[in-house]
């Protein structure tokens, strides 16, 4: 079965507004261009995903993508993270993919083993949620149409509740390097934790956050 990953990447200007007390601009766009980078870089490296579809109006983000060999959807709207996922769906379902892996841009700790091991799971619906449980950090899906995607707050119980609702298996996955996305100073903070403990992870990430000075990151 043919697997996509759909990646959908706001522009870069107006990402991590949250993490404003922390990192100011042009840092932050810095930052979300490198998160990406280290995202395309793992997602390359993963056993059993055949594509890789990007949806993003963000030129840095459309050019990287490009560079690392994966499809662009251009994204006019910058509706959300769901209107974007399912553009996104519906270019790889197009494209063959019999299931789709809806992956975060800003989980630059990514490891592609345990992404390989969430391919492998067997039911229809798998949701990986963020490290506070309640959102959702991955969702994969066979087929692409088995639910419509609902990110934002809440998202895991909301996405239980949808693959219920249709029917569908589903399980709650496990994947800790997909569960750190970085919206907060707090989850700055974490992230620089979790590099300090996996010194070959997320190399574009590491070098842009040595130059950013942590000193008023908050949990």
């Amino acid at each position: 079965m043919r697997t996509a990953a759909v990646l959908p990447i706001k522009s870069f200007g107006r990402a991590k507004e949250r993490l404003r007390a922390a990192v100011a601009q042009p840092g932050r766009a810095d930052l979300a261009a490198a998160m990406v980078g280290d995202v395309l870089a793992a997602l390359n490296a993963v056993d059993g995903l055949d594509e890789v579809v990007v949806v993003t109006a963000e030129p840095r983000a459309a050019a990287a993508a490009r560079a690392a060999g994966a499809h662009v959807v251009h994204d006019p709207e910058e509706s959300g993270q769901s209107g974007a996922a399912a553009r996104g769906i519906a270019a790889a379902a197009g494209r063959g993919a019999g299931r789709v892996l809806l992956v975060p841009g800003d989980c630059p700790s990514l490891d592609a083993g345990e992404v390989a091991a969430v391919l492998r799971e067997d039911v229809a619906v798998v949701i990986v949620p963020d490290r506070h449980g309640t959102g959702t950090n991955a969702l994969l899906l066979t087929p692409p149409e088995a639910i419509a995607p609902a990110f934002g707050p809440g998202s895991c119980a909301r996405h239980l509740d949808l693959a219920e609702a249709a029917g569908a298996t589903v399980r709650v996955a496990e994947a800790p390097s997909l569960e750190l996305d970085v919206d907060t100073p707090g989850d700055l903070a974490a992230l620089r934790e979790t590099l300090a403990a996996v010194p070959a992870a997320a190399p574009r990430t590491r070098a842009l956050l040595d130059t950013i000075t942590p000193s008023s990151e908050v949990a």
